[in-house]
């Protein structure tokens, strides 16, 4: 599967609470990073944001925790408020089904993915590179069947300079 930002380097581990060492706690794949909230994500050049680009890699690797986290600074960026915090949000929600899977928690799975559809609803349809639609349905399926066996990719569908 192609990278979007290739040059950063992916987790040793996906972190699953519970399983295994907190990223932040001595002996985490993240303990001692720095952690700043990034600059606000721009609708007009979101393809050129490296934190929402690497989330993107992360959640289609796997990497549920890592994923919200990274869209988590840029929903702090943006004030929370608005599309921008409506989407982002939307996707740390997915990113946080994803989580609910890994530790066996299908209630979990569905509430989240069900919010994520919720907030997504009335943005335009194509909205930092995502079909919206597509995105809804995805949540939609989610939220009734489950996480699916093979796992969600997300998938860029737009962008002037996609890397």
């Amino acid at each position: 599967m192609n990278r979007l930002v290739p040059h950063l380097p992916l987790p040793p581990y996906g972190f699953v609470p519970g399983r295994n060492v907190h990223p932040h706690h001595p002996g985490g794949h993240s303990h001692g990073a720095e952690h700043s909230v990034p600059p606000p994500l721009s609708a007009e050049r979101w393809w050129e944001c490296v934190p929402y680009l690497f989330g993107i890699d992360l959640f289609n690797h796997g990497y549920y925790w890592e994923a919200h986290e990274a869209w988590e600074g840029l929903w702090q960026a943006c004030g929370r408020e608005g599309e921008m915090g409506r989407f982002l949000k939307g996707l740390i929600k997915l990113a946080a089904a994803g989580v609910k899977q890994r530790q066996g928690k299908p209630d979990g799975v569905c509430w989240h993915a069900r919010r994520a559809g919720e907030l997504w609803r009335d943005l335009p349809e194509m909205f930092l590179g995502f079909k919206v639609s597509e995105l809804i349905e995805l949540a939609g399926q989610i939220a009734r069947a489950g996480w699916p066996a093979a796992a969600p990719i997300l998938t860029v569908q737009s962008g002037p300079s996609q890397p």
